[in-house]
């Protein structure tokens, strides 16, 4: 008897190939880069699974080229925008992502990048190497203090609860923004729900959490940008896309805002001719809040464990579209 092909987009950590080679025909794909279009369609075609990255765009198109026998879709990621969700629920196949294990590995990054953009570590990284440090200046690469702050999070989920914690032992104010959040004042952390306009006029550091939909695509705008503080200091570990990136670097220039640290953008990589890329003042790292060695090993076992259960006819662990089990929906 065949077995399930499994189409991997990429190659994960060994955990989880491991798990599904017991069973499955996994199929890698090896490059380094992800699959070009015509590369994703060819090598999805038979399979029963996709395992995929946020870099891989699955909609009807390559659902239709993987075929009928398609019972699974597993990213390997917690959000998940690169998937038609509402498609795959037509089609009653569910969709798997990774939630929870890399919450606290975010905000680590989150947390860390706050601190570079505050106290400019690439800055002084920068100068150091280039022969630029001549001596101990009372003047030089002056940043901002971080203890005692106002920290704002737009999006309270799990990462954005995580950051809170950590502002909690620099003394940090946390204000948050979240519309789906039902409580005023997180009792955990203290952290106290405002409207978007306040928490951005009153915070000192602005940490972005939030999923991208197309309520929160382009949220941090000039006007947005505009309500910060002249030396606030953004971060965005979430999506680019929540980012207005032209108008970010427009304010950064101009000085109207302090700094930022990203470790996304819209696309990814972000060109080195971007605007962005020119600033002193932006902290970037290539998408890698979520790079320790245990929470990828994690993220790679759940992706896996998603697959297995797909494939068995069983629900998914960590199901991110559970109406595609609900077959009236669909007939």
């Amino acid at each position: 008897m065949l077995k399930d092909k499994v189409f991997v987009t990429r190659r994960i950590p060994k955990s989880g190939l491991d798990l599904l080679s017991k069973d499955c025909q996994v199929v890698v794909w090896s490059d380094a880069l992800p699959p070009e279009r015509q590369a994703l369609l060819d090598n999805v075609r038979g399979a029963a699974a996709i395992l995929c990255l946020l870099s891989d765009r699955i909609d009807a198109q390559v659902m239709d080229a993987a075929g009928s026998g398609l019972k699974v879709i597993s990213n390997y990621a917690v959000g998940y925008d690169n998937i038609d969700i509402t498609e795959a629920t037509r089609r009653s196949i569910p969709v798997g992502n990774t939630p929870g294990v890399l919450t606290e590995a975010s905000a680590d990054h989150a947390f860390a990048l706050l601190m570079a953009a505050a106290r400019r570590v690439a800055e002084g990284d920068r100068q150091a190497r280039s022969g630029g440090w001549k001596t101990w200046e009372p003047m030089g690469l002056l940043g901002v203090d971080i203890h005692g702050a106002t920290l704002g999070i737009i999006g309270f989920g799990r990462i954005g609860q995580a950051m809170a914690r950590r502002a909690r032992g620099f003394d940090m104010r946390v204000l948050f923004y979240d519309p789906t959040h039902p409580e005023e004042k997180d009792e955990k952390t203290q952290a106290e729900k405002l409207g978007l306009n306040e928490l951005l006029a009153r915070s000192d550091f602005v940490s972005l959490h939030a999923p991208l939909t197309e309520k929160t695509q382009g949220m941090m705008n000039k006007e947005a940008l505009d309500k910060m503080k002249p030396d606030a200091i953004l971060v965005n570990t979430a999506r680019g896309g929540l980012v207005d990136q032209g108008a970010l670097a427009d304010s950064l220039r101009s000085g109207r805002l302090g700094g930022a640290a990203i470790d996304v953008s819209d696309p990814e990589p972000l060109p080195v001719d971007h605007p962005l890329m020119q600033l002193e003042n932006l902290v970037i790292t290539p998408h890698i809040a979520s790079a320790s060695h245990s929470t990828r090993e994690k993220m790679s076992l759940m992706a896996a464990e998603n697959v297995l259960a797909g494939l068995r006819g069983e629900r998914l662990p960590n199901c991110v579209n559970p109406d595609a089990y609900n077959k009236t929906l669909h007939r």
